[in-house]
């Protein structure tokens, strides 16, 4: 990809739909997203490259549901390591908790280990497919004005030229520094940790017995990560302990010394690079300001114990691109924007809650405690399947909004997100259902579709029990798992927005609540021609 500017057929700098700020995980998915509607977008991105350090090293099977939207799921598994173990472990690396993830219906492995710099590139190259997206690397986006219409956006570039861009909205996605967060004037509340961090990524030579499992090692003397990754690489995790030389820490003989305590020798990694780093609890005060929206580590930043910070930069995403979309089409009023962070503040502060708690599971130095807790977790991973349902309710909370965008009254599908099963769609062909909605709004019926005038314009589909024969307007659920959804909630008819969550639902002979207000669907975008 190139350093200038890719020209936007029927754009110029000052007729952009959206800006993005920042080409990270979240500007990158951002520019996907919004490619794909067709809308005229710019990326402003400081550095040249994909940046070299794996940060992070896993996501869940809802983040890469939100890759299938864009098309690039099944590429980017491809680099992935699928439904690995996880394991705590005690001093003497004895195992008192094992767990798999529990898959939660989202069509996709529960749990996937990555290398962050391989996925952003192959995210990158999903952006290369658009003509109606520009991308400015080594540009940095100095200052923002907003008036009654859009933004103003002054942008300087490493040969000290400036460019001035103008787009209806901005998507900040520029890390937990971000300068458009300063410039706005947006508080960054919360707290950093005493405890600094060695991060270690090597290149595995060979291969040691169960290198794919990861392994929270509570050591209280020093504790540890121990990650596998994908494309021949492993992750290690060490604190900083009192009195420790950090400099010294992050040296080859220091690495060399802490990892030899699991049996690894230097034949069997080449050590990459090794950074230390602090963790921190941050919030945004506000994730919209007018027409500007803080997105990624620039509205959050939380601990990795669940290795969760890129998962919600990625939702972050979603959420918000396919409402800005709406917008811009005149679909929805702009006040839908103002949903964006009235459903993602309260699941990112629970995701980080949860981070907070492993965390302190893991790193407990009082021995006393640390025998207890030791203790208590080896009494439950007796119980069979108790100690994966435990990891599964605790571990990462579903993504359900109680507030937000949704008609009243709510119904217990209400503010979730429908599972995404393996369905036979009305060609006969098997495909995960997401392919069939089609990222648009949409009435799913159990059975045949009961009318609903207030919602006309907005195309049905109804849902056929396994066995059926495929059918015009209407998926066959192969699986035995879309019917029985709504059906266990007492609804029978769904009305669902783009990103598949529930808007409205009604019981059976019953007719919906009505759309939003001032709804005008509008026809499904033209997909836009890859180059």
């Amino acid at each position: 990809m190139s350093s200038e500017a890719r020209a936007v057929d029927g754009a110029d700098d000052g007729a952009y739909d959206v800006a993005v700020i920042g080409f990270g995980p979240t500007g990158v998915t951002a520019a996907n997203l919004l490619g794909g509607t067709g809308l005229r977008v710019v990326v402003v991105e400081r550095e040249a490259d994909v940046y070299s350090r794996a940060r992070a090293i896993s996501t869940d099977e809802e983040v890469i549901r939100i890759w299938q939207r864009i098309g690039l799921a099944e590429r980017l598994k491809l680099d992935m390591l699928a439904e690995r173990p996880l394991d705590f472990v005690d001093a003497r690396g004895r195992t008192f908790l094992s767990a798999c993830p529990a898959p939660r219906g989202h069509g996709h492995p529960p749990q996937m280990f990555l290398y962050q710099p391989a996925l952003e590139q192959v995210l990158r190259e999903g952006v290369d497919r658009y003509p109606n997206v520009s991308v400015l690397l080594r540009h940095e986006c100095l200052r923002l004005r907003q008036d009654a219409d859009g933004v103003e956006l002054t942008a300087a570039g490493a040969d000290d030229s400036l460019r001035r861009l103008r787009a209806r909205y901005v998507v900040a996605a520029d890390g937990g520094s971000s300068l458009t967060r300063a410039q706005l004037n947006v508080g960054y509340e919360g707290r950093t940790y005493e405890d600094r961090w060695v991060v270690v990524d090597t290149e595995m030579l060979r291969p040691w017995p169960d290198h794919d499992r990861l392994r929270f090692r509570c050591d209280p003397a020093r504790p540890a990560v121990d990650c596998p990754t994908p494309l021949g690489h492993h992750r290690w995790e060490f604190p900083v302990l009192p009195g420790d030389d950090e400099k010294r820490l992050t040296g080859d003989d220091a690495i060399y010394a802490m990892v030899s305590r699991y049996g690894i020798g230097r034949d069997q990694i080449k050590i990459l690079r090794a950074t230390v780093y602090s963790h921190h609890v941050r919030f945004a005060a506000r994730f919209r300001v007018g027409r500007v929206f803080l997105a990624g580590d620039a509205a959050h930043a939380m601990p990795p114990w669940i290795g969760q910070g890129m998962a919600a930069e990625v939702r972050d995403a979603a959420n918000l691109c396919w409402k800005l979309a709406a917008v811009l089409r005149g679909e929805l009023p702009e006040s839908l924007l103002d949903s964006y962070e009235a459903e993602r503040k309260p699941h990112v502060k629970e995701v980080t809650r949860r981070a907070v708690f492993v965390g302190r599971l893991i790193t407990e130095r009082r021995l006393p405690v640390a025998r207890a807790r030791n203790g208590v977790l080896r009494a439950i991973r007796r119980v069979p399947g108790l100690a994966s349902r435990l990891v599964d309710s605790n571990w990462i909370p579903v993504a359900s909004y109680a507030q937000g965008f949704q008609a009243r009254p709510r119904t217990r599908a209400s503010g979730h997100q429908i599972p995404q099963p393996w369905v036979t769609g009305p060609d006969g062909e098997r495909v995960r259902l997401d392919d069939v909605l089609g990222g648009r709004w949409l009435l799913l019926h159990l059975g045949p579709p009961r009318p609903q005038p207030e919602w006309e314009g907005v195309p049905s589909l109804a849902v056929l029990p396994a066995g059926s024969r495929p059918a015009e307007g209407a998926v066959v659920d192969s699986d035995g798992v879309l019917l029985a959804w709504p059906a266990g909630r007492g609804v029978a008819t769904l009305a669902l927005r783009p990103d598949a969550y529930v808007y409205a639902a009604a019981p059976a002979g019953t007719r919906l609540p009505p759309p939003p207000a001032e709804f005008a669907p509008a026809p499904p975008p033209a997909a836009v021609s890859a180059q």
